[in-house]
């Protein structure tokens, strides 16, 4: 196999390692952002605009709800729900979940762009490492025959 298909050979497999590495921890961390701030005013304007109709505004409504832990036992919660306002304030759509897929499905697609980013970054100089080990091994390796 000549150098260049080696090199090639050897970044790609590098790309993969560290978009799988990369990736596992750059995920995580963005879900749990989009998750926590699901529920802030500029998650609910940012999402109600694609959601609520023209010359809606959207709101937030909270409500006390339960949920059941592990073990089966009812737990107070707190439920939050988009709204759709028309002008004379009237409650026009509601929407529990979507907004927040939505803006979920936001960070996540940014962490995606950063694992991306930071692969790309790396799989360069990781390449060039890998080549050269694979150069060391080959210096190393005796001639048979």
């Amino acid at each position: 196999m000549n150098k260049t298909k080696s090199a090639v050979l050897s970044g790609c497999l590098i790309w993969l390692v560290l978009l799988g590495t990369v990736g596992s921890c750059i995920m995580p961390i963005f879900f749990a952002i989009g998750g926590i701030s699901s529920v802030s005013d500029f998650a609910i304007q940012t999402t109600g605009a694609w959601i609520c109709d023209d010359g809606m505004t959207p709101q937030t409504r909270t409500y006390a709800t339960t949920t059941t832990d592990s073990n089966g036992n009812r737990q107070p919660s707190t439920a939050y729900v988009l709204q759709c306002v028309d002008s004379s304030g009237v409650v026009v759509k509601e929407d529990p979940v979507a907004y927040a897929f939505i803006w979920i499905g936001l960070w996540a697609a940014l962490g995606m762009a950063v694992t991306a980013i930071l692969c790309f970054v790396f799989a360069a100089p990781g390449g060039l490492l890998a080549a050269k080990f694979l150069e060391k091994i080959k210096v190393r390796k005796p001639a048979s025959g």
